[in-house]
């Protein structure tokens, strides 16, 4: 069943053959399949399950100095296909024209695979100086809720620098942004439809608070590469029947934030705009991330990636959020850049796809910078 797997390619084919969907959550047969495989090459490895059957796991390759571990970190779970049929079938693992197609090939099973054979291969030459540290996390895709538990089970450790191998064509980002989702209700008085004085109606209530929150601008909440803090309402809810007023109606808004804007302070913020009418109910809660350009822990990628490059590359942030969001305050708020062989566009898109050359390009980049940190 545990084949041995000789390079990053074949083992990212390999992952991409297990369908582990969220929803339901079936990252289990994955996520065994790596542990066998990471113990094997004298790693330690941890698993924590943030309900039964649904498995993260903490790897270590432990160094010989007392020095903060490398880490880096991806989710095993996918989404859903989508209503579209695929040209191939999406849990083939099959490589054309120089592109791995299926599920999660680019979100983010590819860049799993080159930081584990990037990983293993060390493990292979000698016992590194500093350890690498390898969190691979179930749940990411409805709310990161296995690095979650993991940082709050106090499962990490520290690191010098976290590496999320999300799909970036292999190119560095520093920042992303953060969401806080908000359910904001109203409630009214019911009544008929032709005698409307008589009620009280919660959708106008809903109206008028979505144009207040469709009016702010957050000017003072901003980031050099993430712009500004923004707001968008993404659902509504209302009503019974044509002909009564309604007595309840809510609506759903997702702030995407920028690192340094207080989340308690922007739902307070919206609990003064909406008055006390409102109910307002907190969905999620993921906090950004940056890290400075110039941050001692990301001058050895920078570097690798300056050597193979030609050139310094661009720092930039992303407006998304991702594992990090869980991660970054659970390692203790360890120096993080995001940087993975997948493609961004083709995140859960139909024929998904990662090209071949990236996640070669991934483990490359990986392993250099491991031998730079590590060794």
């Amino acid at each position: 069943m545990h084949e041995r797997v000789s390079d990053s390619v074949a083992l990212a084919r390999r992952l991409v053959q297990f369908a582990s969907l969220n929803p339901p959550g079936e990252e289990k047969p994955c996520a065994d399949y790596l542990a066998h495989l990471l113990r094997q090459a004298g790693l330690e490895v941890e698993t924590h399950e943030f309900v039964p059957g649904r498995p993260s796991m903490v790897a270590r390759l432990r160094g010989t100095e007392h020095l903060k571990p490398l880490a880096f970190t991806g989710h095993l779970d996918v989404v859903p296909l989508g209503e579209k049929p695929w040209s191939t079938p999406p849990f083939a693992g099959e490589v054309r024209d120089g592109r791995l197609i299926g599920r999660g090939s680019s979100d983010m099973k590819s860049g799993v695979a080159a930081f584990v054979t990037a990983t293993i291969a060390q493990a292979k030459r000698s016992k590194p100086a500093r350890g690498i540290t390898l969190v691979i996390t179930a749940g990411e895709e409805t709310g990161c809720e296995g690095a979650f538990h993991l940082a709050k089970a106090g499962a990490l450790g520290t690191a010098e620098l976290l590496i999320v191998a999300e799909p970036t064509s292999n190119m560095p980002i520093i920042a992303h942004k953060g969401s806080v989702r908000l359910r904001i209700t109203a409630r009214g008085k019911s009544a008929h439809s032709s005698m409307p004085e008589l009620g009280d109606n919660a959708i106008y209530k809903v109206v008028e608070w979505i144009g207040l929150i469709k009016a702010l601008r957050f000017e003072n909440q901003s980031h050099p590469l993430l712009g500004h803090t923004t707001a968008a309402v993404t659902m509504v809810f209302g009503g019974q029947n044509i002909n009564s007023v309604p007595d309840s109606a809510s609506f759903t808004v997702d702030f995407r934030t920028v690192p340094s804007h207080d989340h308690g302070e922007l739902v307070a913020e919206i609990r003064r705009l909406c008055g006390d009418e409102a109910g307002i109910e907190i969905v999620t809660d993921f906090k950004g991330f940056a890290t400075a350009p110039d941050h001692s822990a990301i001058e050895p990628l920078m570097n690798v990636l300056e050597d193979r490059l030609g050139r310094r590359p661009e720092a930039v942030g992303a407006p998304y959020f991702t594992d990090a969001s869980a991660l970054v305050p659970g390692f203790d708020h360890a120096a993080t850049v995001v940087i993975g062989p997948g493609e961004a566009d083709q995140c859960h898109q139909t024929d998904e796809f990662c090209y071949v050359h990236r996640i070669d390009e991934a483990f490359e980049i990986y392993t250099a910078l491991i031998r730079r940190m590590c060794e």
